[in-house]
C-alpha cells in the first residue's frame, strides 16, 4: 500500500517565514560583526600610531565594543587624556556620526617594550637633575605609572621636589622646571608682532618657569600676562 505525506500549505508557509527570519538575523549579525571589526581596526591603528615611537615593540589588546551599541559611522578615535602617554590600561574615545556628537569609549591594554630612565643614585629634594644622575633601564613601559617620564630630555634640567631613591623612575610631579622669573623680580617684557618690537620693565607677580604664563605689573594699576622665554625675560605676541 502506497502512502504519501503532504505538508499543509499553512505549515509550509510557517517554516518559510522562520527560515527567512533566520537568514535576516544571520545577515544582520554578520554586518554588525563586520562593522565592529572595522571600528576595532581603526582604533588599533590609531593607538599604534600614538605609541610606536615609545619603544621597540608594541602590544595592543583592545576590547570589542558592546553588542548593544549602534553602528559607529565615520569613527574618529581620540585620547581623553592627551597629556599622558597611552600606556598600560587606557580608555580610548571614539566620536561617531557625521556631526561627531555620539561618543563611546573602548578599553585597551597597551604594553610597550622600550627603555626608560631611573635614578642612578639617591637624589635629595631641591637638587638640579643632570645626565650623570640617570641610568637607562629596559622593560615594559606599560608597567610604569601614567606619570612616569621616560625620556632623558624631559628630566635633565628639572629640580627634584621630593627625595628620589636610587633605581626609581621619575614621575612628573617629582620634578619642576627651574624658575627663570621670581615673584617681585624686575623683569623685561617684550611685545612683538610682524612689524614691531618694543620692551618695557615691570614687576613679576608670581614665579615662572620656561614657557609659563606670568602676570607682570607696570606702574600701580596696569597688569599684563606674558610668557617666560629666558631668565628675567618675558614675551607678549601680537
Amino acid at each position: 500500500m502506497l502512502r504519501q505525506r503532504f505538508t499543509k500549505p499553512s505549515t509550509l508557509r510557517y517554516w518559510q517565514v522562520i527560515l527567512f527570519l533566520a537568514i535576516l538575523c544571520v545577515t544582520a549579525l554578520t554586518k554588525a560583526q563586520a562593522d565592529d571589526d572595522d571600528l576595532l581596526e581603526q582604533v588599533h591603528q590609531f593607538l599604534y600610531e600614538e605609541t610606536r615611537a615609545l619603544g621597540e615593540e608594541v602590544v595592543i589588546d583592545l576590547r570589542p565594543p558592546s553588542p548593544h551599541l549602534p553602528q559607529c559611522v565615520q569613527p574618529e578615535p581620540f585620547l581623553p587624556n592627551a597629556n599622558q602617554a597611552p600606556l598600560g590600561r587606557v580608555s580610548v574615545g571614539v566620536r561617531c556620526g557625521e556631526d561627531s556628537r555620539q561618543v563611546r569609549y573602548l578599553q585597551a591594554q597597551i604594553d610597550v617594550i622600550g627603555n626608560y630612565m631611573v635614578a642612578a643614585r639617591d637624589i635629595e629634594r631641591g637638587t638640579l637633575i643632570t645626565s650623570n644622575m640617570l641610568n637607562e633601564r629596559g622593560g615594559n613601559l606599560g608597567d610604569l605609572s601614567a606619570q612616569a617620564l621616560t625620556a632623558e630630555e624631559d628630566i635633565v634640567g628639572k629640580i627634584a621636589q621630593r627625595p628620589i631613591r636610587s633605581g626609581s623612575a621619575f614621575l612628573a610631579h617629582y620634578l619642576q622646571a627651574p624658575h627663570l622669573v621670581e615673584r617681585g623680580q624686575r623683569v623685561t617684557v617684550i611685545a612683538q608682532g610682524s612689524a614691531f618690537r618694543v620692551s618695557r620693565e615691570g614687576e613679576a607677580l608670581e614665579n615662572g618657569a620656561l614657557g609659563e604664563q606670568v602676570r607682570v605689573r607696570f606702574g600701580s594699576r596696569e597688569i599684563m600676562t606674558a610668557r617666560v622665554t629666558d631668565r628675567g625675560i618675558l614675551v607678549v605676541d601680537f
